[in-house]
């Protein structure tokens, strides 16, 4: 997406105009408008000239945006075309504004309303007394003549705007006491008293003035007020750093940020902000992620951990390696996608552009009939010029068009505070109507790597002693459920006894040699049947299974020790995410390649409504494509084989410690990695949409209501409005929509008290699709893969490797080829890679890959 800078836009029908000739241009795919950030975004291959020449000739001025490298530089120039330049302008025209009106309010009604006194030259002379406060009116319409430059200009155009309204208001009511005035002129000439005072009635000098100022207060509030919605990404901006501390020929030298290389060395001290992305060499600290995550508490690193800019070392001395600079850091994604957020419009906001695209040259029509049937009903011209000034300037097609991206550009940065990234303000918009929340298991329920959840030590056996002999086993497997027995032995800081002989056997099993007695661990259908396995210890085993765990038995010269159980445990704030999506009213299915029983034991524990079992990989898409019957779908995932299904859906949440193919696949990332964010994005959706609504229901009731008051045709009711109060009422109406939508500030994201469900899908008629799905995939459960093997040359290398690959779940059948070199797998259910790849290398060759 291109990005401009678009100047001379006042309200919504300007940013409609300027969106309908730009998108007339050859080459653009599409276009949008933003009159909060005086910005436009531009998809295709249009030519830059080509849209800049289109908003000129719309009467407009644009130009492109420097490119975007995230620099301390480029930070501070992106700040400062953020920075609030209207509001001191509007300020000092309004106290000049306020200056000559208190004047001019003196002479044209503080003597006759309150009895104020005059010098005695005006005491009768009412032409001098006329004269003066058309020169102060005319010195206020001089202060303000940027209404009058932009509004006729707009209408030289035929694109009239807010500014026409108020210039055609502002000017009418001047150019008719001007008239009064030269009509009181030849009154006292003629000497006919009762004229002169009848014409000095129809003076609207200070109506003229009045209406300018009254609309330059509320331009100055509706200034102040924008400008507070973009402080979230003027802070995001602020966060980015200066200088960095490079180590460059043995020495430490300080650089501008944008100096830094790919695979520079810089270091960083306590209290300082890390200047680029990229991983620790030495040292070890605790670092507040605050910024970028929203989490308060520091989060511990080390060698080989990963570090972001913007983020402050609190304790330790870290050296780190660059990995990612300038634009492509983590900081500055996350600027382009609030930036870009913001560029971008709801489907909501169409509504509005709509209305705004006729509003202007329908109220300029409303005004004129009003004119004319007054006058035809035999009113003095006077009155109807008043009814159609009123409606002129009452008339707000600028709180139609602030109604939806005020409330956008403050949700988006309400949700980069919570480290929550809407891409799209579709995205922010879409994302709180979610009737079903689709789950990847792996890394996003679960917490993605293998655990010890049990050890089961035998009678006569120490929970330490069988730890120890089987951490003894483990240390030499590449296995990922022996990796979780190690993990937790160092962790205890046990000690890392020697083994000889060490053999990984076909069919999940291990053996070694420690101080002349023989280890042996794998699963429980391989360890009962070589050994007596006691019934109580063998039926813990089953319900461990029972529950979604993998139990691990081991054994010392032919006598069980014991049962540790492995699983890739749920992330502890997985079930109050899924029962705050519940009490949204949202239906929570899980995703997994895991047999059913595991699927369904895991599912229980994380409290889901149901579980899609046995989907491989490139399976998820189409479960989402038939979810999508039901209901809108949201995804949610963190790997590259959720890709597809993130794009699929008509939502896709990337886990922000994913894969960067997630990342890019999605419409909202979550940085912290924690499911909760989930339901804080739709909530903030939520609150986002309704604020949106509120403000609409605002701008449209305001208009309905108020235009046929300024008409008169509630006269006869005694209600009427003069041009100063309509002047009032518009600028009022404005500030209104600006300022609710500031309310979205104090928003709690988190705080789930105020949940109330959607439209929610009856529960039948989701468990009936789920199984319908689920079905499908067990009538497709004959499925092949191809397993790429080096090493084998015989025929008993290749019944050596069949004999390990059908002894893992899911394999029905093992064809290896020494020639080949492979071995097509048959699957009755999805089998994990990893858990092929360790049954191949086990078996003592080399694994190449799957497919």
């Amino acid at each position: 997406m291109e990005q401009y800078l678009v100047t001379g836009m006042t309200c919504a029908a300007c940013s409609n105009r300027v969106e309908k000739a730009v998108s007339a241009v050859p080459g653009v795919a599409s276009c949008s408008v933003s009159l909060l950030t005086n910005s436009m975004g531009v998809e295709g291959t249009a030519d830059p000239a080509a849209v800049i020449a289109a908003v000129e000739a719309a009467g407009y001025g644009a130009a492109v945006k420097g490119a975007e490298k995230q620099t301390a530089a480029s930070a501070e120039a992106a700040e400062d075309a953020l920075r609030d330049r209207e509001t001191p302008k509007l300020k000092r025209r309004l106290l000049a504004s306020i200056g000559f009106l208190v004047v001019l309010m003196y002479f044209s009604m503080g003597h006759m309303m309150w009895g104020f006194p005059l010098p005695a030259f005006f005491a009768d002379n009412h032409v001098a007394m006329g004269l003066v406060q058309l020169l102060l009116a005319a010195i206020v319409m001089v202060i303000n003549q940027r209404f009058f430059i932009s509004g006729f200009k707009s209408l030289w155009h035929r694109a009239p705007n807010m500014d026409t309204l108020v210039a055609l208001g502002s000017a009418a009511s001047f150019v008719w006491s001007v008239y009064a005035l030269f009509m009181m002129s030849a009154a006292v000439q003629r000497g006919d008293h009762g004229a002169v005072m009848e014409y000095m009635d129809e003076f609207y000098f200070e109506s003229a003035a009045m209406i300018l100022t009254l609309i330059t207060v509320g331009k100055m509030l509706e200034a102040r007020s924008k400008g507070r919605t973009t402080d979230a990404l003027k802070g995001l901006l602020r966060l980015t750093p200066k200088t960095a501390n490079v180590l460059r020929d043995g020495a430490e030298r300080s650089v501008p940020v944008e100096q830094v290389r790919i695979g520079d060395e810089f270091v960083v001290r306590p209290g300082e902000s890390i200047p680029v992305d990229g991983v620790v060499v030495s040292g070890s600290s605790a670092v507040d992620e605050s910024a970028l995550t929203g989490e308060s508490v520091p989060v511990d690193k080390a060698e080989g951990d990963s570090v972001s800019a913007a983020t402050v070392n609190r304790s330790g001395f870290l050296t780190c390696r660059a990995t990612r600079v300038g634009e492509d850091t983590t900081l500055s994604q996350i600027i382009k996608m609030v930036s870009d957020a913001a560029a971008t419009k709801a489907p909501i906001a169409k509504i509005a552009d709509k209305v705004s695209g006729v509003f202007v040259p329908v109220v300029i029509s409303i005004a004129l009939v009003t004119l004319i049937v007054w006058l035809l009903l035999g009113r003095p011209f006077a009155f109807a010029l008043a009814r159609g000034i009123s409606v002129l300037v009452i008339s707000c097609p600028c709180a139609l068009g602030l109604a939806t991206p005020v409330a956008i550009m403050v949700g988006n940065g309400m949700g980069a505070k919570n480290g929550i990234l809407f891409k799209t303000a579709v995205s922010l918009e879409e994302t709180g109507k979610a009737q079903i929340i689709a789950l990847d298991k792996t890394g996003t329920i679960t917490e993605g790597t293998p655990q010890v959840t049990d050890i089961l030590p035998a009678e006569g056996v120490t929970e330490e002693e069988l730890l120890r002999e089987a951490y003894a086993l483990e240390q030499k497997s590449e296995h990922p459920l022996a990796r979780a027995v190690v993990t937790l032995a160092e962790g205890r800081g046990l000690p890392c006894d020697a083994v000889t002989d060490f053999e990984a056997l076909p069919g999940n099993g291990l053996t070694a040699q420690r101080e002349g007695r023989t280890l042996t661990g794998g699963s429980m259908k391989y360890i009962g049947g070589r050994f007596p396995l006691p019934d109580a210890l063998r039926a813990r085993a089953e319900a461990l299974a029972e529950q979604g765990k993998t139990p691990l038995l081991f054994a010392r010269d032919g006598q069980v020790l014991g049962v540790i159980a492995v699983a890739d445990v749920i992330k502890p704030d997985s079930p109050e995410a899924i029962a705050a999506l519940h009490a949204m009213g949202i239906r929570v299915v899980m995703l997994t390649g895991d047999n059913a029983r595991t699927a369904r034991a895991i599912g229980a524990q994380a409290g889901v409504d149901d579980v899609v079992a046995g989907v491989l990989p490139d399976g998820k898409e189409g479960v989402i494509r038939r979810l999508k019957e039901l209901g809108k779908v949201i995804m949610v995932g963190d790997g590259i084989n959720d890709a597809p299904a993130l794009t699929r859906a008509d939502i896709g949440v990337a886990i922000g410690a994913g894969t960067d193919v997630a990342i890019d696949a999605a419409d909202v990332v979550l940085m912290k990695s924690r499911l909760t964010d989930v339901a804080a994005a739709v909530r903030l959706s939520r609150a986002t949409l309704r604020n949106i609504h509120q403000n609409l229901f605002w701008a449209f009731f305001y208009n309905v209501i108020c235009i046929p008051v300024a008409a008169g045709v509630f006269v006869k009711l005694g209600l009427t409005l003069n041009p100063m109060l309509g002047a009032a009422a518009m600028s009022l109406s404005s500030v209104c929509v600006v300022t609710n939508a500031l309310w979205l500030n104090l928003l709690r994201v988190h705080d789930s008290r105020r949940d109330k469900p959607g439209k929610i899908i009856e529960e039948t008629t989701f468990r009936q699709a789920v199984e319908e799905i689920q079905n499908s995939f067990k009538e497709d459960t004959n499925m092949t893969k191809i397993v790429k093997i080096d090493g084998m040359s015989c025929g008993h290398c290749e019944a050596r490797v069949k004999k390990a690959l059908e002894a893992l779940a899911g394999v029905e059948k093992a064809e290896p080829s020494h020639e080949k070199k492979n071995a097509v797998l048959t699957l009755s259910a999805a089998v994990d890679e990893a858990a092929v790849k360790a049954a191949v290398t086990d078996a003592g060759y080399d694994f190449l890959g799957m497919e």
